[in-house]
């Protein structure tokens, strides 16, 4: 799997949707100890967990809209046509300035799968995050 510094070494991400995303990582980072990895103003960020793993936390009022899973993937756009040939609908893959190649899935029970691969290895901060990703 290619290196990105702006995600995590583990392929199962969870994102989670909270009112205000500062709020939520001053919480997590004092009561649960995760750490900072990158920061995008209120809208977006990502927290340490342990060694490799890592949370992402984003704006959603509503868990059940916002909330998700990411996997990272080798070929997201093999993964997308095996998606489409077995029922899934599926968004169209695409490129993003932080070093990731995405589509989203949805299942039957209406449950938001979001696949990844990276394509660029960039630092947070060239992309416009702040924090604690060292380059």
């Amino acid at each position: 799997m290619r290196i990105n510094r702006s995600m995590p070494e583990d392929v199962l991400i969870p994102v989670l949707g909270y009112p205000s995303v500062s709020e939520a990582v001053a919480w997590l980072t004092r009561a649960f100890g995760f750490t900072v990895r990158w920061q995008i103003e209120d809208h977006r960020a990502q927290l340490g967990v342990g060694r490799t793993a890592a949370v992402a936390i984003t704006t959603g009022a509503v868990p059940e809209t916002s909330d998700h899973v990411m996997i990272r993937v080798d070929d997201v756009d093999a993964h997308r046509a095996r998606a489409m040939e077995g029922g899934a609908v599926v968004s169209e893959a695409t490129d993003y300035m932080y070093g990731e190649r995405q589509y989203a899935a949805t299942d039957p029970s209406g449950r938001r799968w979001l696949f990844t691969q990276s394509i660029a290895d960039l630092a947070p901060q060239d992309w416009g995050a702040r924090g604690g990703v060292p380059d």
